[in-house]
């Protein structure tokens, strides 16, 4: 079964069109290895995590911000597909 991402952002803070953006470029480069993303508006103020199935990858309050798309897309490759090329996403290290 392929893994499901999830983007859990707080709505207040008005973050909904970053994680539409963050679904779009993963959606995007893990076309065959992804089983979907998932946006998913938290009932917790200032909340921005990132779960692939039940494992959380990125928290903003402890990584104290929000990751890059490059980073982004490396911490879910190393986790779902460790053998995929990244192409100039690889190249951005």
């Amino acid at each position: 079964m392929k893994p499901t991402i999830t983007i859990e952002y707080c709505p207040k803070c008005g973050w909904m069109l970053r994680s539409v953006y963050f679904a779009s470029e993963l959606l995007t480069t893990f076309t065959e290895e992804l089983g979907g993303v998932l946006l998913k508006p938290s009932e917790t103020a200032g909340r921005f995590t990132i779960a692939i199935n039940e494992t959380i990858i990125v928290d903003r309050k402890t990584d104290g911000g929000f990751p890059e798309i490059t980073a982004l897309k490396r911490l879910v490759r190393d986790r779902i597909a460790p053998d995929k090329q990244l192409g100039h996403t690889d190249k951005a290290q």
